[in-house]
């Protein structure tokens, strides 16, 4: 089993202009058109068994129909969506037990769209509660291509936050902190927060007709990456696309390249999904 814990679908009738424009924002290619048809077309092509949806409420008021949307689709042919959450969502706590109760495995928070630092209260209290209720939390963490030096999620800000709030299964998306990998070596790996491989490793492929200087589009590379993994382990590890920003068959390949060991592969690839979506294993699936 192959899972994908980073990906995002848009609705059919808004997809080509988010896709447009996000695209446009980034200077980045996406990979295929954004819907979840696109997705489920990309999964084939990839061999990928389950792909996680994460939904971005960059609005208080769509919190409800995002989630209300996200548990429609969850559990729909290989893909399993989470919830959102806004930090000035008036009725937050009640809407994560509702999340809890839709069955939904948990949220996805985006600190830079949301124009909130990680740190504020706004953001612990939902920490708090969903690591009472026991849903994950995944959060863009470090700089985002599209808001150069835009930073709302910094290792500090995330070494801060987790020392204020209970127990929570805390998801650092882009291998903890995108560009900012040498502050998350350096602070974070003695917390526990799980790191997703998504947009990190390789390079960018920049949209058609940009002419971006090389060092624009340099990610990590495979030394630095592995340097991270063993910095955290294997087991902290989680594979992840950021479908339709990254090519799924493409960012599989370049994770079975790395040096791992096969139980390191494994783990990353499902097994560590697996034990955090508390999904059964299949330890004989091939990888």
């Amino acid at each position: 089993m192959i899972i994908d814990f980073h990906t995002h679908t848009f609705p059919d009738r808004i997809a080509p202009a988010t896709i447009e424009k996000l695209s446009h924002l980034s200077h980045a290619a996406a990979f295929s058109d954004g819907t979840e048809g696109g997705l489920k077309a990309s999964m084939a092509r990839a061999g990928i068994d389950l792909s996680i949806v994460l939904p971005v409420a960059t609005n208080p008021l769509k919190v409800e129909h995002i989630n209300d949307a996200s548990a429609r689709l969850s559990g729909a042919d290989g893909l399993l969506s989470f919830g959102c959450m806004h930090p000035d969502f008036p009725g937050w706590h009640g809407e994560l037990s509702r999340i809890a109760r839709l069955g939904l495995k948990g949220i996805k928070l985006h600190p830079v769209y949301q124009d909130v630092d990680f740190d504020d209260p706004r953001y612990l209290r939902i920490l708090e509660r969903c690591g009472e209720l026991g849903l994950i939390v995944v959060t863009h963490a470090g700089q985002d291509i599209g808001f150069p030096g835009k930073v709302r999620c910094s290792p500090e800000m995330v070494l801060r936050a987790v020392r204020q709030v209970g127990p929570v299964t805390l998801v650092l998306a882009h291998m903890g902190g995108w560009r900012d990998w040498p502050d998350v070596e350096r602070l974070l790996p003695q917390t526990s927060v799980c790191l997703d491989t998504a947009f990190s490793l390789g390079k960018i492929t920049p949209l058609a007709g940009d002419d971006a200087p090389p060092e624009n589009l340099a990610l990590l590379d495979s030394l630095s990456f592995m340097r991270m993994v063993r910095a955290f382990g294997a087991e902290r590890i989680l594979f992840a696309t950021d479908s339709p920003w990254s090519d799924q068959q493409q960012a599989l390949a370049a994770i079975r390249a790395l040096p791992l060991t096969p139980q390191e592969q494994a783990a990353i690839l499902s097994k560590n999904a697996c034990r955090l979506l508390k999904l059964p294993q299949a330890p004989s699936d091939s990888l």
